[in-house]
């Protein structure tokens, strides 16, 4: 048998939909099993996009920060940017892909930090391309069925 988590996660939100919500008294626990198997099913999304999504943002933002480089005065600052520029994920583990990420988006708040404080059209550029990096991390999070 191979055990393939994505679904297991869609039969076990049928399960609850179809059989366990439906012999359940309207109420409270009805729609608690419903919202359960509606989460279910964005984990089941999830798992299924967790790698690329995460080697993604990484790639973008490794990238914005080699675009960067020219324009940071601050030479700490820039080192860090360089190495981080240069890197690559170490694991495919979503885990290991994930603290690779919040690394990063540390070094991007600093980065845009240092921006902030320069006054030339190329500040302004680098901190576009951070606003918009930022928005496409937050379309790449969008959940298929709404906020929860």
């Amino acid at each position: 048998m191979k055990p393939d988590p994505g679904r297991f996660l869609e039969i076990a939100a049928q399960q609850l939909m179809g059989t366990i919500g439906p012999a359940l008294p309207a109420g409270y626990a009805q729609s608690s099993v419903g919202l359960l198997a509606v989460m279910l099913l964005e984990v089941k999304t999830e798992l299924e996009r967790a790698a690329a999504r995460r080697v993604e943002e990484n790639r973008g933002l490794r990238g914005l920060f080699a675009e960067s480089l020219p324009l940071v005065t601050d030479a700490a600052l820039r080192d860090r940017l360089d190495a981080a520029a240069r890197g690559e994920d170490e694991s495919l583990l979503a885990s290991a892909l994930e603290r690779g990420n919040a690394a990063l988006r540390g070094l991007l708040i600093e980065l845009h930090a240092h921006v902030e404080t320069l006054d030339s059209p190329e500040a302004r550029r680098v901190e576009d391309a951070i606003w918009a990096e930022l928005a496409a991390s937050t379309e790449r999070r969008r959940l298929a069925l709404g906020p929860f």
